[in-house]
C-alpha cells in the first residue's frame, strides 16, 4: 500500500486517539453534586430509552434494505450501505453520549467562570468533531480500497443519508415538541423561568437538545462528509484518470490533521469573548488545510497545470466556508443589526415579530446564493480551463466543483467542534437553572449558550451549501451513468417534458417534507402541551415547588410522538426519485434532483435562519433586563415558532437533498432498463 493511500488512515486513527485523550479528560473533572447528577442521569435515561425506540425501527428497515439493495442491484452496493447506516447510527450514539458527560461537568464549572466552562463545553463538543468526521474518512477509505469502482459502492451514501434523516427526523420532533411545551406553557403561560424545575418538560427539553442537537448534528455531518467525498469519486471515476482517484481521500486527511491542530490550540485562559478563540482555531486549521492540500497533490498526485488548477479549487472551498460563517453569523447573531431589528419589533406585538423574523430569513438566501454561485463558477472554470489534452472540460469543470465542496467538508472536524459546545451548553444552562446554582452560573452559561445558536447556525448553513455542491456534482454522475447505461444519448433539454414534470415535482418534494416535518412537531408540541398544563391542574403544589412532577411522562409523550412522525418524509425522499425513474426514466430523475436542489437549498437556509434570530431575538430582550414582560412574552412565541423551523425541518432538507440523489445513482440501471423494456 503506497503512503497516500495510507495517509487517510493515519489521520482518521490519529483522531481518534486524539478525541479519546479529550474523552479521558473530561471524565477526570467532577461532575458536580448528587441533585446535579440526578438531573444529567434522568437526561441520560431518557435519551437513552428516546434512541432505543428509534432503533428498534430503525435496524429492520437498514436490514431489509441492505438485502434488498445487495440481491437486485449489487453486492457491494449492499454491503456500503450496511455500513453508511451502521456508522450513521454510531456517529449519532457517540454525539449523545459525551455531549451528556460534558453538559454536567461543564455545569458544575460555570462558578469558575466563563473560560473554565467554555473549555468544558469546547472539548465535550470537540470530541464529536474529531470522532464523527475521522469514522467518515476511514469508512469510505476502506471501502473505496476494497471496491475501487465508486459506482458499487453509491449504496454508503443511502445509509448515511436515509439513517441520519431517521435521527434527525426523530430527534428534531422530539427537542422541538419537548420545547415548545415547556415554553408556551411553562414560560408564557405560568410565567416561570426557562428550565425551571416546576415545569413538568423541562427533562424531556434536556433530552431533545441532545437527541436533536447532538445525535442529530453528528448524523448529518457525518452523511454530509460521505456523499461529498463519494461525489467526487463518481466524477473522477467519470474522468477515468487514475492518478486524480486519491485527492479527494488526501483532500479529507488534510483537513482532518488541520481540524486536529485547530482544537488543540484552544485554551481557557483569559477568555472574555467566545468567538475569539473558536474564530482562532478555525482560521489556523483553514490555513494549515490549504498547505496540506498543495503538499498532497504536489507530492502524491502530480505536478502539472491541471494539478494546480484542482489545488486552486480547494482552496476556494475552504474560504467558502468563513464566507458562509459571515453571512450566516450576520442574519443570526444577536450583535448584528438583522437580529436587534427583530428584537425591536417585539414591542409591536405577535404579527410584528413573527413578519420580521421571515422577512431577515428570507433576505439571508440572496447573500448565500451568491456566495454559492461565485464558487461554481469559479471553480469550474479553473477546473475545466486546465483539463489535459483531449479530455472532457466539462467533466473537469465538474470534478473542480466536487472537489470544493470535499474542500469545504474537509473542514467538518473543526466545525463541527465549534457547533457542539452549544448543546452542552444549554444543558449545563438547564442543570443550573433546575438546581439552584445562581443568577452569575446561569450568566455564564447563556452567555456560551447564546454563541452556540449562532454557531449552530453556522453549522447548518455549512451543511446546507457543502449538499448543494456535492448534489451539482451527483446530478453530473448520475447523467453520465444513465446515458452510459442506456448506451446512448438521453434528452436532458428543457424541450423534454419528462425534465420539466421532473423540475416541478423536485421542487415540490421540500414543500412537502417541510409541511409535513412541521405538521408533526406542531401535534407533538400539542400533546405536550395538553399534558403539562394536566400535571398543573392535577397538582397545584407542583407549581409551588412541594411537589416534583412527572418528568418520565412527558418524555414518554415526546418519544412516542416523535417515532410515530419518522415515516412520512423519508417515504418521500425514498420512494420519489424511485417512482419517477420507473414510470418516466431517468431523464425525468435528473430534472427532480435538479428541481429539490434549487428549492431545498434556499428553503432550507431560511428556515435554519429564521430559527436561529427568533432564538437569538428572544436572548437578546432577556439580556436588556426585559425577563416577564409583554415584549419578552412576544419574543418567546417567535423563538417558539423558530423552534421547527430551524430544528426540524431546516436541517432536514439537506439530508433529503443527498438521499435523494444517492439512490438515483444506485437505482439508476433499474430505471434505464425499465424504459428499455
Amino acid at each position: 500500500m503506497e503512503i497516500a493511500e495510507i495517509l487517510p488512515f493515519i489521520a482518521g486513527i490519529a483522531s481518534f486517539l486524539v478525541a479519546g485523550g479529550l474523552v479521558a479528560w473530561i471524565t477526570k473533572q467532577p461532575p458536580g453534586t448528587k441533585e446535579m447528577m440526578d438531573i444529567s442521569n434522568a437526561v441520560k435515561e431518557g435519551a437513552s430509552a428516546f434512541l432505543k425506540r428509534e432503533m428498534k425501527i430503525i435496524v429492520p428497515v437498514a436490514i431489509a434494505l441492505t438485502l434488498i439493495i445487495g440481491f437486485f442491484l449489487t453486492p457491494s452496493n449492499g454491503i456500503a450501505f450496511a455500513v453508511g447506516a451502521a456508522l450513521s447510527a454510531v456517529a449519532g450514539i457517540i454525539s449523545l453520549k459525551i455531549t451528556v458527560k460534558a453538559a454536567v461537568r461543564a455545569a458544575n464549572l460555570s462558578g469558575s467562570g466563563l473560560g473554565q466552562t467554555f473549555a468544558m463545553a469546547f472539548r465535550g463538543g470537540a470530541t464529536v468533531g474529531l470522532a464523527v468526521p475521522a469514522m467518515a474518512l476511514l469508512a469510505i477509505t476502506g471501502l473505496y480500497l476494497i471496491y475501487p469502482d465508486p459506482i458499487t459502492i453509491a449504496g454508503v451514501g443511502i445509509g448515511a443519508s436515509l439513517i441520519a434523516l431517521f435521527i434527525r427526523i426523530g430527534g428534531g420532533i422530539f427537542t422541538k415538541a419537548a420545547d415548545m411545551g415547556a415554553d408556551l406553557v411553562g414560560k408564557v403561560e405560568a410565567n416561570i423561568p426557562e428550565d425551571d424545575p416546576r415545569n413538568p418538560a423541562t427533562i424531556a427539553d434536556n433530552v431533545g437538545d441532545n437527541v436533536g442537537d447532538a445525535a442529530g448534528m453528528g448524523s448529518d455531518v457525518y452523511e454530509s462528509y460521505i456523499v461529498t467525498i463519494l461525489a467526487a469519486l463518481l466524477i473522477a471515476a467519470l474522468i477515468g484518470a487514475p492518478n486524480f482517484f486519491l485527492y479527494p481521500i488526501l483532500i479529507g486527511s488534510s483537513g482532518m490533521i488541520a481540524s486536529i491542530i485547530g482544537v488543540v490550540i484552544v485554551g481557557s485562559k483569559n477568555i472574555t469573548d467566545v468567538m475569539k478563540p473558536l474564530n482562532r482555531s478555525f482560521y489556523v486549521s483553514a490555513a494549515i488545510a490549504i498547505g496540506l492540500n498543495y503538499i498532497f497533490i504536489t507530492q502524491f498526485i502530480g505536478d502539472s497545470v491541471t494539478s494546480y488548477a484542482l489545488f486552486g479549487t480547494t482552496v476556494i472551498g475552504v474560504i467558502l466556508v468563513p464566507v458562509i460563517q459571515k453571512i450566516t453569523d450576520n442574519y443570526t447573531s444577536y450583535k448584528k443589526g438583522p437580529v436587534k431589528e427583530i428584537a425591536d419589533s417585539a414591542k409591536w406585538g405577535y404579527a410584528s415579530l413573527t413578519l420580521m423574523g421571515i422577512i431577515k430569513g428570507m433576505q439571508s438566501t440572496g447573500p448565500f446564493m451568491i456566495a454559492l454561485v461565485v464558487a461554481i463558477i469559479v471553480s469550474y472554470s479553473i477546473a475545466s480551463t486546465a483539463a489535459p489534452e483531449g479530455a472532457d472540460p466539462v467533466l473537469y469543470g465538474i470534478f473542480g466543483t466536487a472537489l470544493t465542496a470535499m474542500a469545504m467538508l474537509s473542514l467538518a472536524g473543526i466545525v463541527l467542534s465549534i457547533d457542539a459546545f452549544g448543546p452542552i451548553a444549554d444543558n449545563a444552562g438547564g442543570i443550573v437553572e433546575m438546581t439552584g446554582m445562581g443568577e452569575e452560573n446561569r450568566k455564564v452559561t447563556d452567555e456560551i449558550d447564546a454563541v452556540g445558536n449562532t454557531t449552530k447556525a453556522v453549522t447548518k448553513g455549512f451543511a446546507i451549501a457543502s449538499a448543494a455542491l456535492a448534489a451539482l456534482a451527483m446530478i453530473q454522475a448520475f447523467q453520465f451513468e444513465a446515458s452510459h447505461v442506456f448506451e446512448g444519448t438521453l434528452d436532458y433539454s428543457l424541450t423534454n417534458p419528462a425534465i420539466i414534470v421532473g423540475l416541478l415535482i423536485g421542487g415540490l418534494i421540500p414543500f412537502i417534507i417541510t409541511g409535513q416535518l412541521i405538521n408533526g412537531v406542531s401535534r407533538a408540541a400539542g400533546k405536550m402541551v395538553d399534558e403539562v398544563r394536566r400535571q398543573f391542574k392535577a397538582d397545584a403544589r407542583i407549581l409551588t415547588g412541594k411537589s416534583k412532577p412527572d418528568y418520565a411522562k412527558c418524555v414518554d409523550i415526546a418519544t412516542v410522538a416523535s417515532i410515530k412522525e419518522l415515516y412520512k418524509p423519508a417515504l418521500v425522499a425514498i420512494i420519489s426519485p424511485i417512482i419517477l425513474g420507473v414510470l418516466l426514466g431517468p431523464t425525468a430523475v435528473a430534472g427532480l434532483l435538479m428541481g429539490s436542489l434549487v428549492t431545498g437549498i434556499l428553503l432550507a437556509y431560511h428556515l435554519a435562519n429564521t430559527g436561529g434570530a427568533w432564538d437569538n431575538a428572544k436572548k437578546l430582550v432577556e439580556m436588556k433586563g426585559e425577563k416577564g414582560s409583554e415584549v419578552h412574552k412576544v419574543a418567546v412565541v417567535g423563538d417558539i415558532i423558530g423552534d421547527p423551523y430551524k430544528d426540524t425541518a431546516g436541517p432536514a432538507l439537506n439530508t433529503v437533498i443527498k438521499l435523494l440523489n444517492t439512490i438515483a445513482i444506485v437505482f439508476v440501471s433499474a430505471f434505464v432498463a425499465i424504459i428499455a423494456i
